[in-house]
């Protein structure tokens, strides 16, 4: 990388009787401030220095390891020191004339508007970034948050997609498939389903509700109560606050339903638009966008996140630990756009989540744990057709995991299961290992000071409903014998006329 900054350190008075001084304090600094930390013949170099008036100016040139507006805050310390102990002079502020950096790039990024950005151009090796800042964007380390913001960028139009770091880790033996029909009309037309009145959401009648309701008794005592989990209710409405800790807030706007509350509950405030209504029988959507807040966050999108301000800024004692816990008390949102597609790829869905954290090893070895237990649901109960590869999720490195990142045993296991309607594979569950991602965002130590990890797996009832379904059918005497004897007698459902 390389940083080239021009600014000004603005002075109480005129500062040319200092003109020695400064010269000689610059140049010691070339050699020894503007090089602390970084490796020999590395650093920060002011290149030019005028003195004038009341303005001192500096050309700063830099590397990746004392970036350039760094070096212009480590000067002001010593320079303000030595024009007001000998001069009766102090420093004003800093401001910035010119700010350029230069990231190495084979590609261009795609970035519309990047704050305080004024101009990006791609040459084929750099990606130079004109910067508007000044003194306080600097201290709050905006620079540094572009930078980042793009160094982020150019890794992910390398990723290149799942199936690069996708790697086959089991598959079982062929189950015998019993349907090749997708499951989803099926279960309208026997009344199982039917469609929701909001975009990818369904209601689910009594056979289809028996068949979750399954699920959940199979999970709850083949996992949780084996493992010895603990259930607890989790917020469904999540606030900024929240994912800016979980580290959603970088990437999560497209995907999630936001949630905005009235301005006011006084009803005259809202008076016009019950009148319009009962006058046209339409909803005054403009009318209404006028008189509720911005939005305070969204509907819950990744289950586990709104766990963890319960323990937020806490230090849990050691006998704690490990701590196991789930949550299955509603629904998650997801905005999928046009890629909603019957009961497996919806907007509103059914899910328990489980979190466990504890030492890294003890973290590691639950997912181990965990892995055991969904293999002999699959295998046992199931009988399903399915595989589970090791993943590198580029939300790691979205959401800003520090401290773990490229350690091999941070990652998920995705769970995927054979669809023969389409003769390709579902993703129908996950473990994910999160290194200290959350305990760190959210500030939670433990009593001997340990390292903490934490992991996570959701099992998502509408995904395995449509793996068993697509593999089993619909009808109830092709299903497993282990499966239906947990599952009983199904309720009749309701016949339409």
């Amino acid at each position: 990388m390389y940083f080239h900054l021009i600014g000004n350190f603005n002075t109480s008075a005129p500062t040319g009787q200092a003109d020695a001084d400064v010269a000689a304090l610059v140049s010691e600094a070339n050699g020894t401030l503007l090089a602390k930390g970084a490796p020999e013949g590395k650093g920060a170099r002011i290149l030019d220095l005028r003195i004038e008036d009341q303005k001192i100016r500096v050309e700063i040139e830099s590397d990746q390891y004392v970036r350039a507006h760094d070096a212009i805050l480590r000067l002001r310390k010593p320079l303000a020191t030595l024009l007001g102990k000998k001069y009766r002079i102090g420093i004003r502020g800093i401001e910035i004339e010119s700010y350029v950096a230069k990231i190495p790039s084979k590609n261009p990024v795609k970035a519309e508007k990047i704050p305080y950005v004024s101009n990006m151009a791609f040459d084929g090796d750099d990606i130079t970034i004109e910067m508007e800042i000044g003194e306080p964007e600097i201290r709050n380390s905006i620079p540094d948050r572009i930078i980042t913001l793009i160094t982020d960028k150019i890794a992910a139009e390398g990723y290149g997609g799942k199936e690069e770091h996708w790697n086959l880790l089991w598959e079982s033996a062929e189950k015998p498939i019993l349907s090749g029909e997708d499951p989803t009309p099926e279960l309208v037309k026997r009344n199982w389903v039917k469609h929701g009145a909001s975009r990818g959401q369904w209601i689910y009648g009594p056979e289809a509700t028996r068949i979750f309701r399954t699920f959940e008794q199979i999970v709850k005592k083949e996992v949780l109560d084996f493992l010895g989990y603990q259930e607890m209710i989790f917020p469904k409405l999540v606030t900024w606050d929240v994912w800016k800790k979980s580290g959603h807030a970088k990437g999560v706007y497209p995907e999630i339903y936001y949630v905005c509350p009235p301005k006011t509950r006084d009803p005259d405030f809202w008076e016009e638009v019950s009148d319009y209504y009962k006058v046209t029988h339409e909803i005054p959507l403009d009318l209404i966008a006028e008189k509720i807040d911005k939005p305070i966050g969204g509907l819950c999108y990744a289950q586990c996140p709104p766990f963890w301000p319960f323990l937020q800024g806490k230090t849990i004692a050691d006998d704690a630990f490990p701590i196991q816990v789930f949550d299955r008390s509603g629904t998650s949102h997801r905005y999928e756009s046009g890629g909603i597609h019957g009961i497996e790829r919806v907007d509103e869905f059914h899910r328990i989540e489980i979190v466990w954290m504890g030492t890294p090893e003890h973290v590691v070895e639950e997912a181990e744990r965990i892995h055991e237990r969904y293999k002999y649901i699959f295998e046992e109960i199931l009988e399903l057709t399915w595989r589970k590869a090791w993943v590198t999720p580029w939300f790691m490195a979205q959401e800003g995991l520090t401290g773990t990142t490229g350690n091999e045993k941070v990652g998920t296991t995705d769970y995927e299961s054979f669809m023969p309607y389409r003769d390709d594979w579902l993703e129908f569950q996950n473990v994910s290992v999160n290194g200290d991602k959350y305990p760190l965002g959210f500030n939670v130590k433990s009593q001997s000071g340990n390292e903490l990890w934490s992991g996570c797996s959701g099992v998502g009832l509408e995904r395995w409903a449509s793996s068993f379904f697509a593999q089993k059918g619909i009808d109830y005497e092709n299903w497993p014998e282990s499966f239906k004897e947990i599952v009983g007698e199904l309720p009749k459902g309701f016949a339409f006329m």
